[in-house]
């Protein structure tokens, strides 16, 4: 009998939001010498996953929603910084447009997973 796994997308894509986001502050620092707001984004942008996971083994409801709300306004943040650091031009638009869509993303999946835990 085949046993059929639900992936859990969020979680997924946090995941690899988070591991593209350590690669482009790995850039930042050693190509564009910016030490300030790439560490922001680096933060903000891998509490996402983090905080995703943590959400997994919650204590009770009002701690799973919690978590998720805390991964979206990591996300949040996360958008801002890339605007930020493309308005500046620390990242060019190619860069800016591979990582905008996805941070929108997960923006919109965290807000419909904490509307429908509060349901």
């Amino acid at each position: 009998m085949l046993s059929v796994v639900k992936e859990n997308v969020i979680k997924k894509k946090s995941f690899d939001f988070a591991v593209d986001i350590v690669y482009l502050y790995k850039y930042l620092v050693t190509k564009e010498k910016e030490y300030v707001m790439s560490k922001q984004l680096l933060k903000s942008g891998t509490s996402i996953g983090a905080n995703v996971r943590e959400a997994e083994f919650a204590q009770s409801k009002p701690d799973f929603i919690n978590k998720m709300s805390i991964g979206l306004k990591e996300a949040n943040e996360t958008s801002y910084w890339l605007e930020l650091l493309y308005t500046t031009e620390y990242i060019n638009r190619k860069t800016f447009i591979g990582f905008k869509p996805k941070v929108e993303e997960m923006i919109r999946l965290l807000v419909s997973i904490v509307k429908t835990s509060k349901q």
